[in-house]
């Protein structure tokens, strides 16, 4: 079977490479002719625990391919995936103008049957514009052919892509004849033989499972961050509390951050909206999410207060979440521009997404504020002449750190933990100062 995908980002990389493991012949396709010449060279721009292994071993086997142009692969295939980005506009819908050129290349040069696959995160009744417009670049041409849409949305959790990919918990496929759920049954019954879990529906709920999945998880997290900060005032813990009611660990902290939650979120309220509904329960989400962000630094502020002026501050972990380079959202940003507006000198280390905070942020002179941000070689480099040391991210590496080394480097012994993963009382017991969120 020869599918397409376009777009090689997160979601259409991961795909392309899992797809073409199970045997599917895929062609990978991106405008981005830099990003096509480095894949092709064997280098993977983004990070994902085991892709640069997947990509290199079915490229090498002839089944996995990169170039730049969709017109020049469509007769070859029989399905193309539409992978391509839905930034959020300023007023927090989803641009979908990636997405309708992708529909409109699609009708300009199909020549016979072909499938469209929606797997971008859309909003509800982004399938109606997009056979518009290959309807309307079809009557362009002057030419009948015929043609389906589908919406395939992705649940993949990144640090986790891969597994998440081939043995998935659930595959969402909104489709609107037989013939399309066959080829989409052909597609995905190699990842399911033992339990075939593809859910086909209509569209438009495809389209509505995938933020409402997002929105469900982001409200439980929010809620635990509610509780977590009710805990400080009360005396409870947390830690407690979340046993007692649930086992997800995906619940708590400084807030959540990503390519999925932030945008989803405001995009379903919008939708929502301009369909003459107000959902406040999502958009209180999305609030309390923006202020549990400042948490950490609130905490760090309330200790130190005009210490912080001047002050080496280390931060551990810029990601927004363990085993991925993605920073859209994350807490960090937030963090690094309160300390820096503060005038104080943030060394910042994380295992894998170092160079994608100095894109972002530079040496953090384009930040309002007197302080700068400076970059450790590793976790202990950015513990140096710290005065606190603030835990953003629960890398691995971070979880056991040697208390005596970090006693020894820095200035003050002050800890504020934004993951919960340490043990107060053995951090104090090391001599720290510890303050957690909601224990």
């Amino acid at each position: 079977m020869n599918i397409a995908i376009v777009g090689t980002g997160y979601v259409g990389l991961v795909s392309g490479a899992c797809f073409s493991e199970m045997g599917v012949d895929v062609t990978c396709v991106d405008i981005d002719t830099e990003k096509i010449a480095r894949l092709n060279a064997g280098e993977i721009p983004i990070y994902e625990p085991g892709l640069r292994e997947l990509v290199c071993r079915n490229v090498e086997a002839g089944r996995l391919h990169f170039v730049t142009s969709l017109a020049e692969c469509l007769d070859n295939v029989e399905v193309v995936f539409s992978a391509v980005g839905t930034p959020p506009d300023e007023d927090g819908g989803a641009d979908l103008s990636y997405v309708l050129d992708v529909a409109r290349t699609f009708g300009r040069h199909i020549n016979r049957y072909t499938l469209l696959v929606t797997k971008s995160t859309v909003p509800v009744g982004t399938a109606a514009k997009i056979k518009a417009e290959i309807a309307a670049r079809l009557a362009e041409r002057g030419v009948d052919i015929d043609f389906e849409v589908a919406s395939n949305p992705e649940f993949l959790k990144e640090g986790a892509a891969i597994k998440d990919f081939m043995s998935p918990d659930r595959v969402v496929v909104g489709v609107e004849s037989e013939r399309a759920k066959a080829v989409m049954t052909k597609l995905y019954r190699p990842f399911l033989t033992n339990n075939f879990r593809v859910y086909f529906m209509d569209i438009p709920s495809a389209e509505m499972t995938k933020y409402a999945a997002n929105a469900m998880l982001a409200t439980r997290i929010s809620f635990m961050n509610d509780i977590a900060n009710l805990c400080d005032r009360v005396g409870a813990d947390v830690n407690m509390v979340r046993k007692g009611i649930g086992t997800d660990a995906r619940i708590g902290g400084s807030g959540y951050g990503g390519s999925c939650f932030p945008k989803d979120v405001k995009a379903l309220a919008r939708t929502a909206r301009e369909n003459g509904c107000v959902m406040r329960v999502v958009e209180a989400v999305e609030a309390t999410n923006e202020a549990q962000k400042k948490v950490v630094f609130e905490k760090l502020s309330s200790a130190l207060g005009t210490e912080l002026a001047g002050m080496t501050v280390a931060v551990w972990g810029l990601a927004f979440k363990p085993e991925t380079d993605d920073m859209r959202e994350a807490p960090s940003l937030v963090v690094i521009e309160s300390l820096v507006a503060a005038g104080s000198i943030v060394r910042v280390y994380d295992p894998v997404a170092m160079a994608e905070c100095c894109r972002r942020l530079g040496d953090g002179c384009s930040l309002p504020g007197d302080g700068r941000i400076e970059y450790a070689s590793d976790m202990y480099d950015a513990a140096l002449g710290a005065g606190a040391l603030l835990l953003l991210t629960e890398w691995k590496q971070f979880r056991m750190p040697s208390w005596p080394v970090l006693r020894r480097v820095m200035t003050n012994p002050l800890i504020v933990d934004g993951r919960n993963i340490y043990d107060r009382s053995e951090v104090e017991s090391e001599g720290f100062i510890y303050y957690g969120i909601g224990r």
